[in-house]
């Protein structure tokens, strides 16, 4: 069942639904029209943290930013009321989502090189500290090349540690590693190690006060009681880096890998098709997408954990973060376990998806392939239409619907494109391995 949430109607300036609601009077607007219109603001906040950030590099597509403008015209002066329409428009949404994805992946790739698989240490070194959490490339960029030679190591955070496998940026003998999980972990985090830290990007969180005089933003991200930096001077953040203890030499319990591109995958296509015909792979499932702190939140490793040896498992965005400390092992030199980068990076599944449907001459429905998401925030919205705009059919999705979602729109997603609700992680699997 969908989570039920009040939405503000722009047209009556009441909550849909509520006391005084016109709903069905003077503007005509429906709970199911409201919602729809509340799915394309958040799908364009996420497409556009996308653009901003290829923006960053130099990259722009007018058609994409036409699109963002008819969005904001049809949502906020209401002059589109038709939900069969605004569904549409959603797809639509997915499709430039795509595009941006594919705009921000190629100015990543021309700005910093084809990523290669990296193995990234999770403990610390002898030395000053900056954390760099966020997903802004540029901004780590500016900061590696300001702190080389000056006795300072620069460690990522959630969604920055796809950066450890572009050569551009793993070029600075000073990246030397990891620190922490998901997006949610950082208050605890950043109070246990002493280190400057720097966010660049959503997933911030309000800081506690025992590290707010030690943690800069940049670029869009801000927060009360903390510096900004307008502009890409870190000076600021060096300064305060250098007054603070060295943290120690302490290793961590595990080595993550990532930076499996595109580039990586297609070379390995025949002999994945291979193991695929011969019975070694059964099946390909990709588990990942925005993680939350919900406790239904487990499901996702104990899914992974309870997969059988001959499946492959590729995994992206802050979601990975529930499995990729896990020793899947390989079969036969293909990795059980593929981390391919950030959320943006989703588009570098769907085109090794869409590589393994032209291989084996099929559509994506008909690959042993299942989709397993984690919804939080914008960018997943975003992330979702793009799936549905290609027409990917029997998404598994959770920890929860999306607020957005009411029983018309669920039928809908459920009738049009078989989505599914996760639940117990054996029956899922043993459902998903029996079709």
């Amino acid at each position: 069942m969908a989570e039920k949430l009040d939405m503000f109607c722009y047209q009556c300036s009441q909550t849909v639904g509520g006391t005084g609601c016109t709903v069905q009077g003077v503007c005509g607007k429906t709970a199911t029209v409201a919602r729809l219109q509340d799915n394309l603001l958040l799908a364009t906040k996420g497409l556009s943290a996308y653009l901003y950030h290829a923006r960053e590099l130099g990259y722009t597509d007018t058609e994409i930013d036409a699109f963002l403008e008819r969005v904001f015209y049809t949502t906020f002066t209401n002059v589109n009321f038709d939900a069969d329409d605004l569904v549409r428009f959603a797809i639509e949404a997915g499709e430039t989502s795509l595009r941006t994805m594919r705009l921000l992946k190629k100015a990543h790739i021309d700005t910093y090189g084809e990523p290669v698989p990296t193995q990234v240490p999770t403990g610390t070194v002898k030395g000053h500290a900056i954390i760099v959490t966020g997903h802004g490339l540029k901004a780590l960029e500016e900061l590696l090349k300001q702190t080389e030679g000056k006795g300072i190591n620069v460690y990522t955070h959630s969604e920055m540690l796809p950066a450890h496998g572009y050569p551009g940026l793993k070029k600075y003998k000073h990246l030397v590693g990891n620190l922490g999980k998901a997006w949610f972990d950082q208050k605890k985090l950043f109070s246990e190690i002493p280190a400057a830290i720097l966010g660049t990007s959503n997933c911030v969180l309000l800081p506690k006060d025992d590290y707010k005089d030690r943690m800069f933003t940049t670029g869009p991200a801000k927060l009360p009681g903390v510096k900004h930096i307008s502009g890409y001077d870190y000076s600021a953040v060096i300064e305060k880096a250098l007054s603070l203890p060295e943290l120690p030499d302490a290793p961590g319990e595990v080595t993550l890998t990532t930076g499996f591109s595109l580039a990586t995958l297609l070379p390995l296509k025949d002999k994945i098709k291979k193991l695929v015909e011969e019975g070694k792979i059964s099946h390909f499932f990709l588990v990942g997408g925005c993680d939350s702190p919900l406790k239904k939140a487990s499901y996702y490793r104990e899914f992974v954990k309870a997969l059988p040896k001959d499946t492959v498992v590729l995994t992206l965005a802050c979601g990975k973060f529930r499995i990729n400390d896990l020793d899947l092992g390989d079969i036969e030199g293909i990795p059980r376990l593929i981390d391919l980068g950030q959320c943006n990076d989703s588009i570098v599944a769907i085109d090794f998806a869409v590589a393994l449907a032209d291989l084996f001459g099929v559509g994506v429905n008909d690959l042993p392939l299942t989709l397993i998401l984690s919804w939080m925030e914008q960018k997943a919205v975003a992330i979702l239409w793009s799936l549905l705009s290609l027409n990917i059919k029997g998404i598994y999705l959770g920890p929860i619907l999306p607020a957005w979602v009411n029983d018309d729109i669920l039928k809908v997603l459920q009738d049009n494109y078989d989505l599914r609700l996760i639940g117990d992680p054996q029956e899922d699997i043993a459902r998903i391995l029996a079709t």
